[in-house]
C-alpha cells in the first residue's frame, strides 16, 4: 500500500496537472461574449461579474470565476468563427461595399514594451497616420449587412485581400472602395470574377469617366464608414486590454456578431427611374 502510494504521488518539485472540463458550455460563452457587446458596459470583468454572475444568474447557473472564464474564450475561437461565417452574415445584392479599418492594440510609445502580441502585429499608416495592430477588412450591401470580413496585420496592403478568392467568392456587381484599391491588374481580376470594382480617380488619371450611377454609389460609401464606427465605438471591438491573441479574435468576432443583430443597421435607399424622354427614335 506504501509502495503504491508512492508511485501515485507526484515527484517532488513537479507540479501536478489537473484536467478539470469547464462547466460552462461553449454555447453559453459565445452567448455572454455577443450579450456583452450588444450592451453599454465597456469592461468585460465589470459586466460577467455584475450581470451574468448576479444579474443573469437564472441564465447561466454553472457559471465560473472570471479568470476561468477568460482562460475558456479561447476553446471557442474555431467555432464562434465558424458560427458568425455561416448563420449571421448578410447576402449580396449586387451592390457591395469594401472598406479596412484599423485596430490599434497600443499606443505608438509603447511598441517596443509590447509583448503579447509580438511578432503578429505589425505597424502601419492610413489616414490617421502611423498605427501598431491589425486591420480588419469589411464588405458589406447596400442594407447595412455586413458579408464578409477578414483580419490581417497592419503593413498589409488594402488590395491583397480582395485578390484572395475566398474574401469575394459570393460577391458579384459593383463593388465599392476608396483610392486604396486603384490597380488595373486587381480590377481585371475582379472584372474577370464578375465583380466591377468602382473607386474615386486620381488627378492625374488621364480619359478616367465614370457614370452617373456610378458617382451616386461612391457619394454613398459611408454607409462602411458608419458600420466600422459602430463597430468600434457600440460594439467595442478595439482596446488595449488584450493578454492573448485568441482572447483578441473572440472579443472581435463577438463583436461583429453583435452588430449582425442589431435591430437597426444603417443602409442606403437606391432605386434606378429610368427616363426614356430623351431617347432618339
Amino acid at each position: 500500500m506504501l509502495h503504491r502510494r508512492g508511485l501515485d504521488a507526484p515527484r517532488k518539485g513537479r507540479k501536478r496537472d489537473y484536467h478539470r472540463d469547464g462547466r460552462l458550455s461553449q454555447a453559453e460563452i459565445i452567448l455572454i461574449m455577443i450579450m456583452f457587446h450588444s450592451s453599454n458596459h465597456k469592461c468585460l470583468k465589470h459586466f460577467y461579474l455584475n450581470e451574468i454572475c448576479v444579474r443573469h444568474r437564472l441564465l447561466f447557473p454553472r457559471v465560473v470565476s472570471y479568470n476561468r472564464f477568460t482562460e475558456l474564450e479561447k476553446s471557442v475561437v474555431v467555432r464562434f468563427v465558424i458560427f458568425v461565417k455561416k448563420c449571421l452574415l448578410g447576402k449580396c445584392t449586387g451592390i457591395s461595399f469594401v472598406d479596412s479599418t484599423l485596430l490599434r492594440v497600443c499606443r505608438n510609445q509603447r511598441i517596443h514594451m509590447h509583448k503579447v502580441f509580438k511578432g503578429i502585429a505589425q505597424r502601419g499608416k492610413c489616414s490617421l497616420g502611423w498605427f501598431y495592430g491589425f486591420k480588419l477588412r469589411l464588405i458589406c450591401n447596400d442594407k447595412g449587412e455586413i458579408l464578409n470580413f477578414m483580419i490581417t496585420p497592419g503593413d498589409v496592403d488594402d488590395r491583397e485581400p480582395l485578390k484572395i478568392k475566398s474574401f469575394v467568392e459570393f460577391i458579384y456587381g459593383k463593388l465599392v472602395g476608396d483610392k486604396g484599391y486603384i490597380g488595373k491588374s486587381l480590377f481585371n481580376k475582379l472584372f474577370i470574377d464578375g465583380i466591377q470594382l468602382i473607386t474615386k480617380l486620381k488627378n492625374n488619371m488621364k480619359g478616367g469617366r465614370q457614370p452617373m450611377y456610378d458617382r451616386i454609389l461612391l457619394r454613398k460609401r459611408a454607409i462602411i464608414e458608419t458600420i466600422n464606427d459602430e463597430l468600434k465605438n457600440i460594439a467595442q471591438i478595439e482596446h488595449s486590454r488584450h493578454r492573448s491573441f485568441p482572447n483578441f479574435v473572440v472579443n472581435l468576432i463577438g463583436g461583429i456578431a453583435a452588430y449582425c443583430l442589431f435591430p437597426k443597421k444603417p443602409m442606403i435607399n437606391l432605386e434606378r427611374v429610368y427616363d426614356n424622354q430623351l431617347t432618339l427614335f
